[in-house]
């Protein structure tokens, strides 16, 4: 702004013509092309896919200025622009819509130009004196849109499971084990078709749902192992046209140490920036961890329905009023929360599976959505595990009175009753005791079917519901 009030703008060309930006912007004439030309959701690049693109921009500068393709100079320059943006810096000139331009031209030269205009500064001269460092031929010395959209999927979706996803995971395991551990002396009915079941420990159903958890930290974490192949070097369309013989080692080399991760080049440049099939598989994994989640949280809504008119077998923790205009009502909303992020991250699953497929030849054009995608998908499943841990199971409670009583009220208890009077006389007894509201004991009882001793022996819930562990062959 000039002493008026007016704003005061620079002017920048390419190879389109000249264009007014606005003068404190770090960001330049591309960047300005892309607001204008997608105007579509409103939604920006994600922190963490910044961050990713940034670390390369980083790594790369750090290569060049070693190998003499820059000088050490503008090399130093752009790394420190880089450490500025990564300690929360400029984050807002980063500013193209998720809707972009295919393979995520106006998102990579939006980072080149915020890089390049800010290192500007840093040597003293002028934003968008572009001489003496620009964003394509310095920022971007020896990359392309081909290779480093591709990459940058990569470290945003590691960067996001390592911060995320694998530490609330990880939390929501350890939670559910500490009330297994609390719970593991209360039996309950178990119910299969939503009817009465053998009894089973409440314990259990919590441990079951660890081991589920479990199950799904091995698989993302197997599946992970595809985002450490790096197709950075390929270049334009996989050729490394451009680059110093040596580039493509030694950035990988440099952004393994910046991120402390194994990562290695690809053995295939052109099929790394080509297959989307890494990605597809890390959404994979995440729907199947969604699809789980939302059964247990389902399973958590279940087992608190009522208080009157439910089953009422556990207390989730009321943490916020429920209703508008029925009083004293709390809901499962942490639970039913969950089941929302998790549909939504079926959804963007199956756009990532459609985007991976729309690639032609040399290059996939819908790589910005399949970023956005994958990224947000780990990010809000991570944020809801979080959250369900810390306001929900945490903080759960057993109701053993209502537990006991549906265990002992169940008629499948007559399930145990089979190899001592019979499977046809087992179900007679089911049936006679739901129509007259006797209990299978009485009716076993009075018609002589076994000793009140032999009885007593059987139906022991206790004895019933102790989970029979399988024997390891050695």
């Amino acid at each position: 702004m000039n002493a008026l009030g007016n704003m005061s703008f620079r002017i920048e060309r390419d190879s389109m013509g000249e264009r007014q930006i606005p003068a404190e912007t770090y960001y330049g004439i591309q960047t300005l092309r892309a607001i204008e030309n997608f105007p579509i959701s409103g939604l920006k690049p994600l922190p963490t896919y910044v961050d990713a693109c940034v670390l390369i921009k980083k790594a790369t500068a750090i290569a060049n200025g070693e190998l003499g393709c820059i000088t050490p100079e503008v090399a130093q320059a752009i790394v420190q622009a880089a450490d500025e943006v990564l300690s929360g810096k400029l984050r807002d000139q980063f500013v193209v819509d998720v809707y972009q331009a295919g393979a995520g031209t106006s998102h990579h030269m939006n980072v080149n130009e915020v890089l390049a205009n800010r290192a500007l500064e840093l040597l003293g001269d002028e934003k968008g004196n572009y001489k003496r460092v620009n964003p394509n031929d310095h920022v971007n010395y020896g990359q392309s849109t081909n290779d480093v959209i591709p990459t940058a999927i990569r470290i945003g979706g590691l960067l996001a499971l390592e911060h995320t996803l694998y530490p609330a995971l990880s939390g929501a395991i350890a939670a559910l084990d500490t009330k297994a551990e609390e719970f593991q002396d209360i039996v309950r009915s178990g119910r299969t078709h939503l009817q009465d079941a053998v009894p089973v420990r409440l314990g259990e159903n919590f441990r079951a749902w660890a081991q589920i958890l479990s199950d799904h930290l091995t698989r993302l974490e197997t599946a992970s192992q595809d985002l450490m192949v790096l197709g950075l070097g390929g270049s334009a369309a996989g050729t490394g046209l451009n680059t110093h013989p040596q580039y493509c080692d030694r950035v990988a080399q440099i952004l393994s140490q910046l991120l402390d991760q194994p990562l290695r080049p690809a053995p295939h440049l052109m099929a790394a920036m080509q297959s989307m099939a890494p990605f597809v598989n890390v959404s994979g994994a995440l729907r199947n961890l969604a699809q789980d989640c939302v059964k247990i949280s389902h399973d958590l809504r279940l087992m608190d329905s009522g208080p009157k008119t439910g089953l009422k077998e556990i207390q989730l923790p009321p943490v916020q009023p429920g209703s508008s205009i029925m009083p004293g009502k709390y809901n499962p909303v942490m639970a039913e929360m969950t089941s929302m992020v998790c549909f939504q991250v079926m959804g963007y699953d199956s756009a990532i599976a459609l985007a991976a497929q729309a690639g032609q030849l040399e290059l996939n054009v819908m790589m910005p959505l399949i970023a956005y995608n994958l990224i947000q998908s780990i990010e809000i499943l991570g944020n809801t595990l979080a959250a369900l841990t810390e306001r929900c199971i945490n903080g759960i409670t057993a109701n053993r009175d209502r537990c006991a009583y549906y265990a002992e009220g169940s008629l499948a208890l007559v399930t145990a009753l089979n190899p001592h009077i019979g499977y046809l006389n087992a179900a007679a007894v089911a049936k006679e005791s739901l129509e007259t509201g006797k209990s299978l004991r009485q009716i076993v009882l009075e018609q002589g079917l076994m000793s009140a001793e032999d009885l007593a022996k059987v139906l022991d819930l206790e004895q019933m519901s102790i989970m029979t562990k399988p024997q390891t062959a050695t």
